[in-house]
């Protein structure tokens, strides 16, 4: 087992083996380790996201609780 250690950025999903090593490892399979130096990125929560940041309907308004109960 051959085995190397670089840095490098991921692009659009897509992380790129360093120059230096890109002869010796020709194999279709690899196996691969992440570590991220940086901060952790925050997961988004949309529910929170939609609460902070409404969407503008026009002509929107609120059902009373007579129409929500209407049946048709």
């Amino acid at each position: 087992m051959e085995t190397a250690q670089f840095k490098t950025k991921i692009k659009n999903g897509v992380s790129e083996v360093s120059k230096q090593y890109q002869g010796q490892f020709k194999q279709d399979n690899l196996s691969v380790i992440l570590l991220s130096e940086g901060t952790k990125a925050k997961a988004i929560n949309y529910l929170d996201e939609l609460m902070a940041h409404p969407l503008k309907v026009k002509m929107f308004r609120l059902l009373s609780r007579e129409d929500g109960r209407a049946r048709n």
